[in-house]
């Protein structure tokens, strides 16, 4: 994935996380993420202080809600979950959300989520 970085000239970089599965089970982990609020999180940062990667694993019938974003965009890599107000997804699916948040994606079976949270437009 790539992330416009909030300044020009930016060196490119690369990092590789290992997440204990205790903590991806327990809900969004943020992955990579340039924002504040996650700085003393395990998160591999990122030069765009407006983004945000999290994921989770989820056993059927475990939920998590989504952050509230101007942006937000859902993945499905594996498994089947419900989105709250529009339905079931599968392996491969993706929503893209505009000023929204706050709606529960529940395992119906055991799935794995990734989830973009984005404060900000190209213009910023």
């Amino acid at each position: 994935m790539w992330v416009v970085p909030d300044g020009a000239g930016a060196t490119p970089g690369y990092e590789q996380l290992e997440i204990d599965e205790t903590r991806l089970s327990s809900g969004l982990v943020p992955v990579a993420s340039g924002m504040p609020e996650h700085a003393d999180e395990t998160a591999i940062r990122i030069g765009n202080r407006y983004a945000a990667l999290h994921a989770a694993r989820l056993a059927p019938g475990q939920s998590v809600e989504l952050p509230q974003a101007p942006f937000l965009h859902l993945f499905v890599p594996r498994g089947r979950v419900t989105l709250e107000g529009a339905g079931e997804l599968v392996t491969g699916d993706a929503v893209r959300f505009t000023a929204t948040g706050g709606q529960r994606v529940t395992a119906t079976e055991a799935a794995e989520v990734l989830v973009w949270e984005m404060h900000a437009t190209l213009s910023n």
